[in-house]
């Protein structure tokens, strides 16, 4: 999977959480959290659609670093299948 279709997967996911995110304004390097209107349920909802998703098991440990888009999209491609 190339990196603009990891992209695309991580957005789509997003969007089946918060349809009203447009994952074309959302910058890589902001907070996620801060750009989109996501409560912790959100979230976890949203990180279990990427492992659902994209085979990839991301433990609660490593919540904390998925910060921004940027951080998401670098944690999944080294982590890919």
């Amino acid at each position: 999977m190339n990196e603009q279709e990891l992209r695309n997967v991580v957005l789509t996911t997003l969007g089946d959480i918060a349809p009203e995110v447009d994952g074309e304004t959302l910058k890589d390097d902001t907070p996620l959290r801060n750009q989109v209107d996501l409560d912790s349920m959100d979230w976890l909802n949203f990180l279990i659609g990427l492992h659902k998703k994209l085979g990839v098991d991301i433990p609660e440990s490593d919540y904390a670093g998925l910060i921004t888009l940027e951080n998401i999209l670098k944690y999944l491609s080294v982590r890919l299948p």
